[in-house]
């Protein structure tokens, strides 16, 4: 572990830090790893919540009003790069959890004060006592900048949930440690939680701040280490490399390792549309998979009218992740700005094995609601006394950071009455109209050529399909009707193709008739 410099810490802050100094540990990945290990094979011990009856009054609105002070963060006044602030507990995020600064091997906590926070004098947070710990906790961009006390760039809030912002400027969709019995008939969900936070400093922007954290739930233990990099280069986003070890306590149904969690409302596409004034409201609008074999694959998010778990098998996927592709503001309409919303790929630095990139989709009315999640589900039962060892890349950017250069993207997805204009339209037919964009490839399609359709379908019957140019570009669109019987499922699957060889990546939806129909 590379050693790290404890910052000079404000003066009105240093004097209650200073207590603790005594009970500085040693702290090592390594320890935090056997802790994580031992801990699996006891009895799961929930998380403190302190005063409860105090902390639910803390709702959303006196939440907000609860505000980290920023002269008193770490790392604000000295040689680092990036000052740390801490979140309040709240109704929403009630388990205590522990803050530790770690500087050469040696780990002090970092201890709840209210003196910390600016909060109105009748918030029910001044009841709280001392040492009742923090809900989360974010790094602030580099501290000579203007803008540091306001804007942020990676938080750490809410069971095992963390998010960055993207070359935009925005966040988004999520991460999470870990997915535990996701969409299990029968079961609930479980959240298990970072409970314990060891934080390093950078010295310098664009050197990685590292932090470790301990997971623990009543199916699961886990120790964590990210490495976060945030350049002076803003559009640039957010890079992080983790490493993690799970430990299982008890069988696991669907165990959900690196998961994604994003929102989906609808798009270009879906009988939601009628729901709301805006054209489209996402944060992610499809997954992209990179697989073993180098086949690219594209397939647009749904808002299902059940949940739905969709499973993509394959070993060693060679990445995968949610995407926000539509960067068009005129497709939204929102000040919220969701054209610039980040997408965040999945890059595993060892085999992943075996297993399948599961997508989970979740039927919602609103946009408050994150109804999507996407992980790797490894093949073999996920037994209690199973440990996991997985080291991976997050990239947190605009675009998917390897994207191919020799096959086209998809671009938009639309879906609409089947049937010709001018003739009768059958009953229960739907056209779709998939259009691909890379102009280094489309360009390559010689005038007067029209490529080849390739799509096929696990029910219903297709019909009608060509091929045509989008006027005024190098867009291109893949058309297709489906003929296909209400509530019945189809997985469909396309491409462009010219002289036997794929022109796009490989589109991939499922499809039933009451997609179509507002709710």
């Amino acid at each position: 572990m590379a050693a790290a410099t404890l910052l000079a810490i404000p003066a009105n802050a240093r004097h209650a830090f200073a207590a603790r100094e005594n009970d500085a540990k040693p702290f090592s990945f390594d320890a935090l790893i056997r802790r994580a290990r031992e801990r699996s094979h006891r009895a799961y011990i929930a998380a403190p919540r302190p005063m409860p009856a105090v902390v639910e009054q803390i709702d959303y609105e006196a939440h907000g009003e609860i505000k980290f002070r920023a002269e008193e963060a770490p790392f604000a006044n000295g040689d680092g790069a990036y000052p740390v602030t801490f979140f309040h507990l709240g109704r929403y995020f009630g388990n205590a959890v522990q803050m530790h600064l770690v500087t050469n091997g040696m780990a002090r906590e970092f201890e709840y004060r209210a003196e910390l926070f600016d909060m109105p004098p009748d918030s029910p947070a001044q009841a709280l006592p001392p040492d009742s710990g923090f809900a989360g906790f974010r790094f602030q961009e580099w501290n000579r900048s203007d803008d540091w006390r306001t804007q942020d760039w990676v938080a750490f809030l809410g069971a095992s949930y963390f998010r960055a912002i993207g070359g935009l400027g925005q966040y988004g969709l999520s991460a999470r440690g870990i997915a535990i019995d996701a969409a299990v008939p029968g079961r609930d969900e479980e959240f298990p939680a970072f409970t314990e936070f060891y934080i390093e400093s950078a010295d310098r922007p664009g050197a990685p701040v590292v932090v470790y954290a301990l997971l623990d739930g009543p199916s699961v233990t886990g120790a964590f280490r990210f490495s976060m990099v945030r350049g002076l280069d803003r559009t640039k986003g957010v890079v992080m490399d983790v490493e993690s070890r799970i430990f299982l306590r008890t069988d696991v149904e669907r165990l959900g390792l690196i998961p994604l969690t994003s929102m989906f409302w609808y798009g270009e596409y879906g009988g939601q549309q009628l729901n709301d004034w805006r054209p489209e409201v996402h944060d992610s609008d499809g997954l992209a998979i990179w697989t073993e074999n180098e086949e690219r694959i594209w397939r647009p998010l749904n808002n299902p009218p059940a949940t739905t778990v969709s499973a993509f098998t394959g070993a060693n996927p060679k990445g995968f992740g949610l995407l926000q592709r539509d960067r068009n503001f005129s497709n939204y309409q929102d000040g919220v700005r969701y054209d610039r919303r980040p997408s965040l790929w999945v890059e595993p630095l060892q085999p992943l094995g075996e297993g399948a990139v599961q997508l989970l989709e979740i039927p919602t009315d609103d946009e408050i609601h994150d109804n999507v999640g996407a992980f790797w589900v490894p093949a073999e039962p996920a037994k209690a006394g199973n440990g996991y060892a997985l080291a991976y890349r997050l990239h947190w950017t605009n675009d998917e950071p390897y994207p191919a250069d020799n096959i086209a993207q998809t671009v938009a997805t639309r879906v609409g009455r089947g049937g010709e204009p001018g003739k009768p339209r059958p009953a229960n037919a739907y056209r779709f109209a998939v259009e691909f964009d890379r102009p280094e490839v489309m360009t390559r399609i010689p005038y007067g050529i029209f490529p080849d359709v390739v799509v096929t379908s696990s029910a219903g019957r297709i019909v009608r399909t060509f091929a045509e140019p989008v006027p005024d570009g190098n867009i291109w669109r893949a058309v297709f009707d489906i003929e296909i019987e209400p509530d019945v499922v189809a997985d469909m699957r396309l491409y462009l193709e010219l002289d036997g060889q794929p022109l796009t990546e490989t589109w991939l939806y499922q499809f039933q008739s009451r997609i179509m129909t507002p709710t």
